[in-house]
């Protein structure tokens, strides 16, 4: 795993590969050259890891291979771009990995410092990109890289990003998901890895989530819809008669699909030759359901009050090892039995930190409204008196179809610790509740949504601790809209915070990355 951490002497951060037992025993530090590093992937044998490491130089990203046995890491390859999503291929003579190419620069050569900055030329509405800036014609594409000669090849060209190569069990075929107009709309490409020929599982103006092979390569299970609406479904993908079939109908939670730039998903995990297992978030809490790849019957396996990312299995699929995340800490292992049934946090990373700076404490509670269940969560001070008086914030959350829960909200927590309450919102149109709930937010943004948050609101108001001529509102990206909108209906909020707001629904058309839609 990847162990992150920032200095508080000289406030830099940097990240390392650890290793540790499944029991949480035996924890130790991999890699010491570098400060950064990313992507590790276990070899098909086991006895290696390829990951990237930050180097110095000109080309400072390099993937690297190290023995899991001990010795010194051997590096294959260098790049001035970030490579990632590092796959080995089943025999292990090849990883395959995503790195941004410029078609007018493939080679990464470096420009003169002493000349003028290149004329900017935006040929198509997804030029930029959060967390990446101005892309112009640089898209993600899948490399292939010899693990013995560190030999590379381009397999993909088409003018889209690629993201999260996965090898059939084969070793002829990789499959990737393609974006098209920034992540609004996505495929599922199938390369063949020997003439880069591209086989698209999908409509071009619908999504994928997450994707996976089948043990003997005969299927894909994948979630995604045929068009760009808030909650997907699963279906399979039949190799031999190209035959996408649905499984499921308006399931009850969300794929937990990863965010662009920062986070991949949690791919599904084949059990057998019929039955996946798969992580999604259900009303705001992660849990584990299986898939019938026949039936399309779905089974919850366990739920809990915490919010978990990743999803990786031991070969039996017995053990379970996600990152951990809920409303009392963040930054730890998680390792589930599915035979027996348990759960152990296997690390204590930030045991010290809580220790010294308590996390806020929280209620959980919802109200009734139009019809609809709205749940919310209240952050206190840690150290909250009910005889006190406490200002209260609204905590609005992005998407529209974004959602709060059981994980570590820092916003919320910052502002608990500076001596105020806080309440975060599931308003209608909010994820994690199914298609029904996300959907009616449609059309009717600042609506009834908005209608919610203020019921939400107004029920904290009501206990005596609560003052309300101390009242403010804040939120990041659809969170920052709502923010807006709050202050041009109501002057009943002292102070306002719009983070990535949108403002004007036509500019947001051609200047943000994703109004495009």
């Amino acid at each position: 795993f990847i162990l992150g951490e920032t200095s508080r002497e000289t406030d830099k951060p940097s990240s390392h590969v650890w290793i540790i037992d499944p029991d949480g025993a035996n924890a130790r530090q991999l890699t010491r050259t570098g400060t950064s590093h990313s992507s590790p992937a276990w070899s098909p044998d086991g006895q290696a890891l390829a990951f990237v490491s930050q180097r110095d130089g000109s080309k400072p990203n390099a993937i690297c291979l190290l023995p899991t046995d001990g010795g010194e890491a051997r590096e294959l390859a260098r790049h001035r771009a970030m490579p990632g999503s590092l796959a080995w291929s089943p025999d292990g003579s090849t990883l395959a990995y995503t790195l941004p190419i410029d078609p007018d620069n493939p080679g990464e050569d470096q420009r003169d410092e002493d000349a003028p900055p290149p004329v900017r030329v935006v040929r198509r509405i997804d030029y930029k990109q959060d967390n990446r800036g101005f892309l112009n014609d640089t898209r993600m594409q899948v490399m292939l890289i010899s693990t013995e000669t560190g030999e590379t090849r381009q397999l993909t060209r088409e003018a889209f990003d690629h993201t999260e190569p996965q090898w059939s069990p084969d070793g002829g075929t990789i499959a990737a998901k393609i974006s098209n107009r920034n992540g609004m709309h996505s495929q599922l490409a199938l390369v063949d890895v020997g003439t880069g020929a591209v086989r698209r599982i999908g409509p071009e103006d619908g999504v994928l989530a997450t994707w996976a092979w089948s043990r003997d390569g005969s299927l894909i299970l994948f979630d995604g819809e045929d068009r760009n609406i808030a909650h997907t479904d699963y279906f399979r993908y039949d190799l031999a008669t190209g035959d996408r079939r649905r499984l499921t109908e308006d399931l009850s939670f969300s794929s937990e699909s990863g965010f662009p730039t920062i986070s991949s998903p949690a791919q599904p995990v084949w059990l057998d030759d019929q039955t996946a297992l798969v992580h999604g978030i259900e009303h705001g809490a992660s849990g584990l359901w299986t898939i019938d790849a026949g039936s399309g019957d779905v089974t919850e396996v366990v739920r809990w009050e915490a919010t978990h990312a990743g999803l990786s299995t031991d070969l039996p699929a017995n053990l379970i090892v996600q990152a951990w995340s809920s409303l009392e800490g963040t930054g730890e292992l998680m390792v589930f039995d599915r035979a027996a049934g348990e759960t152990r946090i296997i690390t204590s990373l930030n045991e010290a930190f809580f220790s010294e700076t308590p996390p806020a404490k929280w209620e959980a509670f919802s109200i009734q409204r139009g019809g609809e269940t709205i749940e919310a969560w209240l952050f206190m001070p840690h150290d909250f008196d009910p005889a006190g008086s406490y200002p209260v914030v609204l905590d609005v959350h992005g998407g529209p179809h974004g959602n709060y829960g059981y994980s570590f909200n820092l916003g919320a927590q910052v502002m608990a610790d500076a001596g105020m309450l806080v309440v975060a919102s599931n308003p209608r149109g909010s994820g994690t509740y199914g298609r029904h709930f996300a959907n009616l937010v449609r059309g009717d943004w600042g609506g009834e949504d908005w209608l919610d948050l203020l019921a939400v609101l107004d029920k904290v108001l009501e206990r005596p601790y609560a003052d309300a001529d101390r009242t403010g509102i804040y939120g990041y990206s659809y969170g920052g809209y709502m923010t807006s909108w709050a202050i041009g209906q109501t002057d009943r909020f002292k102070a306002a915070v719009c983070g990535a707001p949108v403002f004007d629904m036509e500019s947001f058309y051609g200047t943000s990355d994703i109004g495009h839609d």
